[in-house]
Order: C-alpha cells, then structure tokens, then sequence
C-alpha cells in the first residue's frame, strides 16, 4: 500500500473535503481525487460519502483512520530506529489534552523534552473533556493524552478495546482569586476557608469540566452554591473579568504571577483543592517518539519534583509510574 494514498486519505478527513486538503499539502485536487480512488479499489470498499463540497468518512473509512494514522508515525520514525541517538530522533508527537493542564509543570516538561530532542515536533490538540481524549486515542488522532486521574472520572465503566496505561505527572492546585481590595481575605500567603469565602458570585468555564466538579462540589459541602457572575468559552478571559470586578474564580497556581500582576486577590483554600493528572495512552501502539516522550517524562517526574509533583509533607501521593489500566472501568493493575 502506497504511504503517500494514506497520507492523503488522512488529510482529506482531517480537512472535511478534497479541496481543503489539496490546499493543505500543496498538491492539484485531481492528484488526491486519483490517490483516493485509487485507495478505494485497493481496499474493496468506499472510504468517502460524498455531501455537497465535502465529505464524511463511511464506517470503512473511520475503521482505516487509526491503523493509517500508525503507519504513517512508524515510517516517519523508521530512519529513528536505526540511530537513537537524540539529536537524529524526528518525527511528531500528536498530545491531546484538556485547558486546565496545559500550564505549569506540563509545559515545563515539554521544554526540557525539546531541547533534548529539538527535531521532534509536539503537536497539542485542545479537547473539551477526557472522555474525547479517549475517542481521540482510539481512532489514532493523538498518541498521547493528558489528562485528570483518576482516570476511571474519564472512562466511566465504560470498557475499552485498547490497554491504557497511565503515568502519572502530578497535580494541579488551584487558589482562589477575587477582585483588586476585596474586603474579608486573609493577609496575602494565608489560606482562606471555603466556608469563609467573600459573598460574590464565580466566573467559571466550562471547558475542563472535571475540574469544574471538583470545585463545585467542595463549595456545595460547605454550603457556598450560587448562580455564577459569567460563564466563559474562553480560560484566558477568567483574570480579565476577576480584574473588572464582575465576579470571582479559581486559578491554577502558575497562573498567580499573571494574576497578581493585575492586582487580583489570590489566596490558597482550606481545603485544598487540587486535581492529579497525568498520561494515558496505548503502551501497544506507540511509535518510537512517543515512547522516548514516555521515557523522558517519567525520568522528568523523579528528578524534577516541584509545582505539579508529589510536594513531601502534604500527604499526597502520587502513584508510581506506569500503572496500567484496561477493561470496564480502567480497574488498576
């Protein structure tokens, strides 16, 4: 089978029509038209149904993106299997992961993973929810996932047809943020009870909804539920609200300098409220990059302990690396 019909295939899908793709990868339209005609005889089946412009995959077309999606990353990476020596690893990284994750000591590590090995290319795939990242990694659309663990919030009982492993990174902890000189918090530094946080409404955004639970639930059990001040598609826009005075929010803690830096009133909580994550991904199906990504980040996690690492002292723990999970559930094992 000719790699470069996969690769059209691909793009024909990832783009929703010929056209679209065929500007994409800078080819005629009737080159790819040909390409995929030529794939669908091969194949005995149709991979296209054609609607208006567009197109959308048949059921034989979405069973091909997974295994067309692997082929393609192994044989980009196969000149890598000959010499692993790190400057001569290339190739892409496909990561989906949720908003909340994508700052602190993710993106630290992603640094350090560039400049050991800078002819990778990391592409990051925003998704709205975990249970997407997996639908993601079953159809091949990203290897890796980064996402909030327990990973049993993400699957819910459901069973999978792949072995997912899990490695976890950390935790995420998140501080209250008022707006400039709101009366009745604690000196700066000091935590303030949940019980005890100022009368004003939150500013909230849905993306990352487990880590939304997570903070509605803490506030419900000590009876701090009210209708929220705004509802943002946007995380970016959160310190910009807080800033006007239109409501209050929680931060994720590498935000604090930024916020600070827009006279928000940050305080830790008691209780803490803080979210694992960590990655999840098929340990049978990963190509050579992501497995060098897997290794460093687990080398990553031991030596570089800190913000989003286990933190001595707290009683919290963060589970070895590499605990797998497979079948109804992702029962641990």
């Amino acid at each position: 089978m000719d790699l470069q019909k996969i690769e059209y295939f691909l793009a024909v899908r990832d783009h929703g029509s010929i056209n679209a793709a065929a500007h994409q990868l800078g080819v005629a339209q009737p080159t790819i038209s040909a390409a995929l005609r030529s794939l669908e005889r091969e194949l005995g089946v149709d991979l296209f149904h054609r609607i208006g412009r567009g197109v959308v995959p048949t059921s034989a077309g979405h069973a091909l993106v997974g295994p067309g999606r692997r082929l393609v990353r192994a044989l980009s990476s196969a000149a890598t299997s000959v010499d692993l020596r790190e400057e001569h690893l290339r190739g892409t990284l496909d990561i989906a992961l949720v908003a909340p994750v994508a700052a602190g000591a993710f993106v630290e590590m992603l640094a350090a993973f560039h400049d050991r090995f800078p002819s990778v290319q990391v592409r990051l795939i925003r998704i709205r929810t975990d249970p997407q990242g997996l639908e993601m990694l079953r159809e091949g659309d990203a290897e890796l996932l980064c996402l909030h663990l327990p990973l049993e919030t993400a699957v819910g009982g459901r069973p999978w047809d792949l072995r997912l492993d899990v490695l976890p990174l950390g935790r995420q902890e998140y501080w209250y943020a008022a707006p400039p000189g709101t009366p009745g918090l604690p000196p700066p530094g000091e935590a303030v009870p949940l019980r005890a946080l100022p009368d004003i409404p939150l500013v909230i955004v849905p993306d990352g909804a487990a880590v939304a639970d997570v903070i509605e639930r803490e506030l419900a059990q000590v009876g701090r539920v009210a209708p929220p001040a705004a509802v943002l598609e946007h995380r970016e826009a959160r310190m910009s609200f807080v800033a006007r005075g239109i409501g209050a929010t929680f931060l994720e803690r590498s935000m604090l300098e930024a916020a600070s830096d827009l006279g928000l009133e940050c305080r830790p909580t008691v209780p803490a409220i803080r979210r694992e994550f960590g990655l999840v991904y098929s340990g049978d199906e990963l190509s050579i990059v992501a497995r060098a990504f897997t290794e460093f980040a687990a080398t990553w996690v031991e030596d570089a302990p800190g913000e989003g690492t286990t933190i001595a002292g707290e009683g919290v723990t963060v589970p070895a690396a590499g605990t797998s999970t497979t079948g109804a559930g992702g029962g641990s094992r």
